[in-house]
């Protein structure tokens, strides 16, 4: 069997990426899904440690913008590097990465998933 590979990508209305894939699945990710899934090696070590959080969140400036996708970029033909608006850009996504978040169980279309 081939791998599902994107027959078209478009940024919705609401500011998420929608992905057609060519196994007929139809995914769209919203900025926030794609930001807390990066793949690179500081995003993995972040989520992997378990600090209790503080008992007063204080929120950095980037957090009280509204994160978008700012650019996509093609990375051979296995990835797609991803540029988020808070300047994050050191994550590749692989197309098998791509696909799997977007078939997610229990996600739906605001975060991935089924569309």
């Amino acid at each position: 069997m081939t791998r599902p590979v994107p027959q078209s990508i478009a940024r919705t209305p609401r500011g998420h990426v929608e992905i057609v894939w060519s196994d007929g699945l139809r995914a769209e990710y919203s900025p926030r899904l794609l930001r807390d899934a990066c793949p690179c090696a500081t995003c993995r070590e972040t989520r992997a440690k378990t600090a209790p959080p503080p008992l007063l969140p204080v929120l950095a400036p980037a957090e009280l913008v509204p994160l978008a996708v700012a650019v996509m970029r093609p990375v051979g033909q296995y990835a797609y590097g991803i540029e988020f608006s808070d300047g994050h850009a050191s994550g590749i996504y692989t197309l098998d990465y791509l696909h799997e978040l977007g078939g997610a169980p229990g996600q739906g279309p605001a975060g991935g998933g089924r569309a």
